[in-house]
């Protein structure tokens, strides 16, 4: 059985390295294949898929400093290094990282992080107050998944803690809280998300993430694609080598309406 779980990734892992790769021209909102000047970080499988969720994706580079980024890193850093890295997941999705939650940040940290939900989430939505930080080691990787409505990654402790805080009788018992949008800060390093559709895996997208980007995945893109963040030795975007480093994801997420 492992053999054949092996020979499968093989072949998958050989599929996109063979398979075109499409991109979006700035000419009518058309798509092509080959160098664009726009949307440098998306491309697929297919004109079909990319329109499908064009507008269910955002990555926008140098999203953050060199100095806001060392201010995050020093910030999240203090929590991470007490932890050892990890390499199974309690529903088996991420492979070598570690994880930690914060509530308050500084004042240069707590200022980007406004930025970033203001540009990710509607006005008035309501927002999962704490900030989930993922740390992956350079051998790590997140392996394919869809995020569950019903389940957070914050512990029990966290998860009441936010709610008679901030949620009160409102909705104190709903375990339905993660919501529509996820949105990310890259730290540290480069890395390719990939998204694949559910139901057709011949169906995919890579968004490509520069470090100090941030990335944004809204509805059907959130929940109807696995996504990923591919391992160092698969990491390849349009053909194009993209080293992996240890990088670290400052994470918001929204409650849902």
């Amino acid at each position: 059985m492992r053999l054949l779980i092996r020979v499968a990734k093989e072949a998958q892992r050989k599929y996109f390295h063979r398979t075109s790769c499409y991109r979006f021209t700035s000419e009518g909102s058309t798509l092509r294949k080959g160098p664009v000047e726009e949307c440098k970080w998306l491309c697929g499988s297919s004109q079909n898929i990319l329109s499908a969720v064009r507008e269910q994706v955002e990555v926008r580079q140098n999203f953050i400093s060199e100095e806001e980024e060392n201010a995050l890193f020093k910030e999240v850093e203090k929590g991470l290094r007490k932890k050892r890295y990890e390499f199974d997941h309690w529903d088996d999705a991420i492979h070598g990282y570690r994880e930690t939650e914060r509530l308050q940040w500084g004042d240069v940290c707590e200022s980007i992080l406004r930025r970033v939900r203001a540009v990710a989430f509607p006005e008035g939505s309501p927002l999962l107050g704490p900030v989930h930080v993922l740390d992956l080691d350079k051998l790590g990787y997140i392996k394919p998944h869809i995020d569950s409505v019903k389940v957070c990654l914050l512990s029990t402790f966290s998860f009441y803690y936010y709610y008679l805080q901030y949620c009160h009788s409102t909705c104190l018992f709903s375990f339905q809280f993660c919501g529509s949008t996820i949105a990310g800060l890259s730290l540290l390093s480069d890395s390719v998300m990939r998204l694949v559709q559910e139901n057709n895996s011949a169906d995919w997208v890579d968004l490509l993430l520069n470090r100090r980007s941030l990335y944004i995945l809204r509805d059907d893109a959130r929940f109807k694609f696995t996504h990923e963040i591919l391992k160092d030795e698969e990491s390849f975007f349009s053909g194009q080598r993209v080293p992996r480093h240890r990088r670290i994801s400052v994470i918001c997420r929204n409650l849902p309406v």
